[in-house]
């Protein structure tokens, strides 16, 4: 994947699709810059000369470059601007793809302590920053190198002093200045990526928990947080700003040095007849046009340093070992009816964390219903990881009618065993257009017969607008209930042969978390479903139940038969007991 690489020459790699593109872009670019030194150079020339009241057909050719130039250096700049951003959009799109790609192969295990805002801003500011690559540090230093040459060759040409002294200027300001501009932005730039990044996640999380942190009357203190971050922020955009502040002094400085140079070189070579005295104009000026070709090069040398960190963020996700990998050689997956054992099964979510599962066993036979209970951190998430071919297992076996999971492909298996969560997700769309993303082919009637499975339809159909309703983002616009049950309907469309429900009644009241999953073991009936849950009400419907205990099993049996006698699943329920009859 090109790890031992920098992450600058990496992003070169990446682009080098677009190369012919950006070449393009670069031509025009210089062939901009050009046409105004041409003009720069040829009106000083034809100023110069109709001073003399020539005959006006002597300065026809002159009227007409100027005129050239003139035009061309707004026709060229346009092209360099539509060639280079068209090239770079099609560089960021392919780089955006390859880590959403990425992320998907990472979550959850590969990315146990990265912020989700942190991400985010991965995705979107870091991406993004790497643009500045290709638009301000690799088309503005091709076309410099291109036009640069060129203006001290036309100043050697007239004066080789002049031409001497135009190219140390320009050394000056195109490699002196942006050396000091990146040597004094790197470490400015290195703080402001991750502070951008930090900032990111807390804001985040902040919109995520607001209605929590305003209820505990913790939004002021998160708020001061993020306004500390702000401030960081603020003082090392600063900093850079400082920096290509002095970056564009040292140009400006260069320029005018320049400038008065040419004049302390040329008067006298008029004055002695090695230079014509209608060109004094021409060498005077010339540097003044050729200086705004390098003018940009102390900001891209600043940019640089910002995209080489971003860029380095960037990579660090798409560099991150993948928590569980596709066979070389897959095996297909076996024909349904499909039974689901875990025998021994061992897994953790870091190489040297402890154990979150340690020797689980359950079968799931078609047809039969499992629940899985047992404190937080008793390892139940864990085990819908593993059985979605999300996290790998140490040890024991995973087998999907005795082909171990490890052999199909990971979207082979949750093409079979399917998952409803505790934070489905609702996009801020319709309805309609939500349960579709279970399969784009259903038809109203097939949604609308699993909203009845999941007991939402009489809600949806009395609704103005029915399955056109928009939910808003996260499904904001209904209540924790409703969303969780147009997330069992998506799931139910989708079909799965092997369902898994991970604590779909979380985060929501006694009352409707009891009558969620009393709805969702009816609406799963006859299908083979593992229940994970923390909740008891209701776990006579199913066939066995599972409890867990710091990663291992410490009961197994029915509703029933674990009530009748002491035990962990006991005290548990004699524990929500007691708190249902308090909160009532």
């Amino acid at each position: 994947m090109g790890e031992g690489r920098g992450p600058v020459l990496r992003l070169l790699a990446a682009g080098r699709p677009a190369g012919g593109r950006l070449g393009l872009a670069a031509l025009f670019g210089a062939l901009a810059l050009g046409s105004g030194v041409g003009l720069m150079a040829t009106s000083a020339w034809l100023i110069s000369r109709a001073a003399q009241h020539p005959p006006v057909l002597v300065l026809m050719v002159a009227i007409v470059a100027v005129r050239a130039f003139g035009i061309g250096r707004g026709v060229f700049r346009y092209a360099e601007r539509l060639i280079g951003h068209d090239a770079t959009f099609r560089i960021l799109a392919d780089l955006r793809v390859r880590v959403y790609e990425r992320l998907e192969r990472l979550v959850p295990a590969g990315l146990p302590r990265v912020r989700g805002g942190d991400l985010l801003g991965r995705l979107v500011a870091d991406v993004d920053a790497v643009q500045d690559l290709y638009l301000r540090v690799l088309l503005p230093s091709a076309a410099a190198v291109l036009v640069g040459g060129a203006s001290v060759g036309l100043a050697w040409s007239l004066l080789p002093s002049a031409g001497v002294l135009l190219l140390a200027g320009l050394l000056l300001a195109g490699v002196v200045a942006p050396w000091l501009s990146a040597a004094m932005a790197r470490r400015a730039e290195h703080r402001t990526a991750d502070l951008r990044g930090e900032l990111t996640a807390h804001v985040v999380d902040v919109l995520h928990g607001a209605p929590e942190l305003v209820a505990y009357g913790a939004a002021a203190d998160r708020l001061a947080t993020a306004a500390r971050l702000d401030d960081g922020l603020t003082r090392a955009a600063a900093r850079s700003s400082a920096t290509a502040g002095a970056g564009a002094a040292v140009t400006a400085l260069a320029g005018g040095l320049a400038v008065w140079g040419a004049l302390v070189v040329a008067i006298p070579a008029v004055r002695s007849g090695h230079l014509d005295g209608t060109l004094l104009a021409v060498v005077a000026l010339l540097p003044l046009a050729a200086f705004e070709v390098v003018a940009g090069l102390p900001l891209a040398a600043q940019q640089l340093q910002r995209v080489r960190r971003s860029a380095a963020r960037v990579f660090a996700v798409l560099d991150r070992e993948e928590p569980v990998r596709d066979p070389a050689a897959p095996v297909p997956l076996p024909e349904p009816p499909y039974a689901l054992r875990v025998t021994d099964v061992r897994a953790r979510w870091t190489p040297d964390g402890p154990y979150a599962l340690d020797g689980v066993s359950l079968d799931l036979t078609p047809g039969r219903r499992c629940a899985v209970v047992g404190p937080s951190g008793s390892g139940k998430t864990t085990l819908t990881a593993v059985l979605l071919r999300l996290l790998a297992h140490e040890s024991g076996l995973v087998a999907l009618n005795g082909v171990e999971l490890s052999e199909p492909t990971g979207d082979d298996v949750r093409r079979v065993v399917g998952l409803c969560g505790q934070d489905a997700y609702l996009f801020d769309t319709t309805i309609g257009e939500n349960l579709r993303l279970a399969r784009r082919s259903a038809t109203d009637e097939e949604i609308r017969d699993a909203l009845r499975r999941a007991r939402l339809l009489d809600w949806v159909e009395a609704l103005p607008r029915g399955l056109d309703t928009r939910v808003g983002e996260e499904g904001a616009q209904v209540s924790g209930g409703q969303r969780q049950r147009i997330a069992l309907a998506r799931v139910l469309l989708a079909d799965f042969p092997v369902l898994l429900l991970d604590e779909p009644a979380e985060h929501l009241d006694v009352a409707t978390a009891d009558e969620l999953t009393a709805d969702l073991l009816a609406a799963t009936e006859g299908r083979t479903t593992l229940l994970v849950t923390h909740r008891l009400a209701g776990l006579d419907a199913v066939d066995e139940i599972v409890v867990l205990d710091g990663g291992r099993v410490v009961q197994r049996g029915g509703h029933a038969d674990l009530l009748a006698r002491p035990g962990p699943y006991r005290a548990m329920w004699d524990r929500e007991r007691r708190h249902d009859h308090a909160l009532r």
